[in-house]
């Protein structure tokens, strides 16, 4: 069964693990432990000590500011993009955001202090967190002024768009009110919006599950927050591949 799992899963499948110089990825793979991330998990809590960082390849994990009243919003995402865990080599050990699965699937797990150990190096693993957290800073501070200025059917199609970015298909299992709960509106918010999409040809919603049926359309309705988040992320970590290809 492990070496199954082994042979449909790769590290590589995470666009940070492979924009590694071969040498540190081929390091790192030697410690990179493979888990499952089942669909609500919590894989840190706000204020919570750290102890590993999380390379999703399948999974997508919802970073949630929460409230005292224990009120929340999601204020990024991250999937096969990114990592999670940024507090632990930023030298801050603990984080203010709650980690939740939000789409299920695998990743891979590595012990923080091999993380800080390769950090300090002040090599390209140095350079490629950098680059990331500067797109992760982006993508909380759009968030952040969307949620303020855009309509909740805006922020809602952004928010389709940067999921489905990081799927391999066109079909979201999702309800309503998971969503109004990322997006820290009102279920009856949602409803009318994806209502709207729906009877625009644009989605289909049944029973907690959507499908996009057309993405440019939806990319028509949502803000600029989505191309300004994805454009960030593509120009940083195309530096990051150029960098790689360099030095190879």
């Amino acid at each position: 069964m492990a070496a199954l799992m082994s042979a449909r899963h790769t590290p590589n499948q995470n666009h940070l693990l492979a924009a590694l110089p071969a040498e540190i990825f081929e390091r790192l793979s030697l410690h990179l432990e493979l888990i499952p991330m089942p669909l609500g998990e919590v894989l840190y809590e706000s204020g919570g000590q750290l102890q590993h960082v999380y390379f999703p390849t399948t999974a997508i994990v919802s970073l949630h500011y929460v409230m005292e009243n224990g009120a929340s919003a999601e204020v990024a995402g991250v999937g096969n993009e990114g990592v999670l865990g940024i507090s632990l080599f930023m030298g801050g050990n603990s984080t203010p955001c709650r980690a939740t699965v939000q789409t299920g699937g695998y990743g891979y797990r590595l012990k923080g202090q091999l993380m800080i150990e390769e950090f300090n190096c002040s090599g390209p693993m140095m350079r490629l967190m950098l680059r990331y957290t500067q797109a992760l800073i982006t993508q909380i501070s759009q968030t952040a002024v969307c949620n303020r200025h855009h309509s909740i059917e805006q922020q809602l199609c952004r928010w389709l768009l940067l999921t489905l970015d990081r799927l391999p298909t066109y079909e979201l299992t999702m309800t309503q009110e998971l969503i109004a709960c990322m997006l820290g509106v009102r279920r009856e918010g949602i409803t009318e919006a994806a209502g709207n999409l729906q009877r625009a040809g644009l989605i289909s919603y049944r029973r907690g599950h959507i499908t996009v049926l057309d993405r440019l359309g939806l990319e028509s309705r949502s803000c600029e927050c989505y191309n300004v988040v994805k454009k960030e992320f593509h120009r940083l970590l195309c530096d990051a591949e150029t960098a790689k290809n360099l030095s190879n």
